[in-house]
């Protein structure tokens, strides 16, 4: 079902994968993430955090993993503003909730969207589990989303489920294919069949390493890290690029490659 997503003026900006509370990358990245996130206020039209802001979340009915003060109270600033936040789970925060609606003000998605946008049409998903294969990870994905489970986890004492939970992430996070195999095999298995299907634009997040890939059928967009990276969307009257934000306070567009070989 197409959603509408009812943007203010100004851009509209897509960001993923900051895994927040891990310890990678440079030390200074979370108070970057800050100053871009206050560099967005009073001129974008709408906000998408697609996924794995933070390496692990999950929300205790009286708890919530410690730290990430400063970004949630930057996102909550832009919300507060009236511009629509939307926060899709990844594969290690899916178990967003509450807190993150209420407190902050994020709407929360749980499953891949198509929306429409500036007279666009465009598929959102964290990108985890999608595709052909895979079997393994799509039956735990199940199992981990599953109420029981969840209800299971909240009866283990925070102090000793959260930074368990850190040490599994930080194994997850590792598990990568190369560029040149993972690339032609997302086109063909989670871009192609959602251009065909009637959208002209396919946004994921997951994988850390950002791709800006012009089809015959339209655009697919792999956002990338906050980590290595520091790339995000920026939608202007229709028109995505892909930037990476520099220490500097500045940022620069990265250039659109052809279809993949192998495709």
């Amino acid at each position: 079902m197409l959603e509408r997503l009812h943007e203010g003026p100004g851009p509209v900006v897509f960001i993923s994968d900051a895994h927040l509370g891990a310890s990678a990358g440079p030390p200074e990245r979370a108070a970057w993430l800050v100053r871009f996130l206050e560099s967005l206020r009073g001129r974008i039209g709408g906000l998408l955090i697609v996924g794995d802001l933070f390496d692990f979340w999950f929300e205790y009915r009286h708890a919530i993993p410690k730290g990430h003060f400063r970004v949630c109270r930057a996102i909550a600033d832009i919300a507060r503003e009236g511009v629509p936040c939307l926060y899709f789970g990844g594969n290690h925060d899916f178990w967003a909730g509450t807190y993150l609606e209420e407190e902050i003000g994020l709407s929360v998605a749980q499953e891949p969207r198509s929306i429409e946008v500036q007279g666009r049409r465009v598929y959102v998903a964290h990108g985890d589990g999608l595709g052909k294969g895979d079997g393994g990870y799509k039956l735990l994905k199940t199992i981990l989303r599953n109420r029981l489970c969840i209800a299971l986890y909240r009866g283990v004492h925070p102090d000793i489920g959260i930074p368990f939970a850190y040490r599994v992430s930080a194994v997850s996070r590792r598990h990568t294919e190369p560029r040149e195999v993972l690339l032609p095999k997302l086109v063909r298995d989670i871009a192609g069949p959602a251009l065909r299907g009637g959208h002209d634009a396919v946004v994921i997040g997951h994988i850390h390493d950002p791709a800006h890939v012009r089809l015959p059928e339209g655009e697919f967009f792999v956002i990338g890290d906050w980590i290595e990276n520091f790339t995000y969307l920026e939608m202007v009257e229709g028109r995505i690029s892909l930037k990476r934000w520099l220490p500097e306070g500045v940022s620069e567009t990265l250039a659109a490659e052809s279809q993949p070989p192998g495709v």
